[in-house]
């Protein structure tokens, strides 16, 4: 484990690849890093489950496993991502190991395939543990994941979580109708780099879906003369005739991601 897992293992063969690559003066088609990888074992020596994977850029041979903790830091599950955790979640990609012939877990280098599965073990294990809050790696940012999350369609409908804190990966948000900023926040039809101002959540809607409201960013609550404050904008140049300004509602449900129960880039 100590060689498999140096850098200078995985470096040595690299610069050996590139001096051959070099001496037989062979054209681009030959890669010496996919060479190398292909070349390697897919598991450890010491252990046929210590899988060869690259870790925020790094080669290495490692046994994965993840951990879920309570609001205080507390671990209360632990998940081994072994072939038993494989068997027990034949929803899970995998592929067969030619050599081995064993399954093999294609997914263990696809961080966001682990949380759900993780997560049915753990709410098997304790049946009277409700959770609110899922607060995950940016790794974790994939649209199937808040839509299990905040539907609970993996757990049930009592299994399901209000709000899903988890950093937005290189990805970028899109909304078909605004441009939105990388919080997710409208922003004015008249100035991509103006965002509208969100005010919180709301359900006063007749199809009481919950809801975001995004408001002018120029709109103001004013007194009126009949002593009732109102939205006023105060843009030179509205985009409607309303007094108020431009107000949308975004339905969270319609883009998780974007609004996973909670606006980015807020207080909350």
């Amino acid at each position: 484990m100590g060689t498999e897992n140096n850098p200078k293992y995985a470096n040595r063969i690299f610069r050996q690849l590139k001096a051959y690559k070099k001496a037989r003066k062979l054209d681009e088609s030959f890669d010496p890093y996919k060479v190398a990888y292909g070349s390697m074992l897919s598991h450890s020596s010491a252990n046929l489950q210590i899988k060869q994977m690259s870790i925020n850029g790094h080669f290495c041979y490692a046994y994965k496993f993840g951990i879920v903790t309570n609001g205080l830091g507390i671990v209360r599950h632990i998940a081994f991502y072994n072939k038993d955790f494989l068997a027990d979640h034949p929803e899970l990609p995998w592929k067969r190991n030619r050599i081995l012939q064993t399954r093999t877990s294609r997914f263990m280098t696809q961080d966001s395939r682990l949380p759900i599965p993780t997560l049915t073990d753990f709410f098997r294990a304790h049946p009277l543990i409700n959770l609110k809050t899922f607060l995950g790696d940016a790794a974790f940012d994939s649209i199937d994941v808040y839509r299990s999350l905040l539907t609970g369609n993996n757990f049930g409908a009592d299994r399901r979580f209000q709000k899903a804190y988890i950093p937005l990966n290189r990805a970028r948000l899109e909304n078909k109708d605004y441009f939105i900023n990388e919080d997710g926040i409208l922003c004015c039809p008249n100035n991509p780099e103006l965002p509208m101002k969100p005010e919180g959540n709301t359900s006063h809607l007749r199809c009481k879906l919950p809801t975001f409201n995004f408001f002018c960013p120029k709109m103001k609550w004013q007194k009126c003369d009949d002593g009732i404050y109102r939205r006023v904008t105060s843009c030179d140049n509205p985009c409607t005739s309303s007094l108020g300004g431009r107000m949308v509602y975004v339905y969270p449900e319609k883009n998780l991601r974007a609004y996973p129960g909670a606006i980015r880039g807020t207080k909350d």
